[in-house]
């Protein structure tokens, strides 16, 4: 296996909402694919937004209760701090520019940005 990661799949609770969060801070998307697919209660529902990504990366944004149907596990409750996704900016205006504008897409910034004695 070559090392490589193309695809990420996150877990939501509301895909509209989500995808229009992803949407405001400006990722790339068609829009929500799949709504033809319709599950049931073994086997998962097709409805998933997409976002390519640069060099060929696919962020993915898909129902909680339809990727642990997918996965063939059990359903697990909801908890923050699970995951984080990195997004390296080049200046501390370009930081503030990201979360305004994850603000006003309708994040809650839990800690204001701050140099960590790593350098990020």
């Amino acid at each position: 296996m070559k090392p490589r990661i193309h695809v990420l799949t996150l877990a939501v609770d509301d895909l509209e909402r989500s995808h229009a969060f992803y949407r405001a801070l400006g990722l790339p998307s068609s829009g929500i694919v799949g709504y033809e697919h319709v599950g049931d209660a073994e086997n998962a529902a097709g409805a998933i937004a997409l976002f390519q990504l640069d060099g060929g990366f696919f962020l993915c944004l898909y129902p909680r209760t339809e990727l642990a149907k997918d996965a063939k596990v059990a359903l697990s409750s909801t908890g923050s701090g699970e995951f984080s996704i990195g997004h390296p900016v080049a200046t501390r205006e370009e930081v503030d520019d990201i979360l305004s504008a994850a603000q006003e897409a309708g994040a809650t910034v839990t800690d204001p940005p701050h140099e960590r004695p790593w350098g990020i």
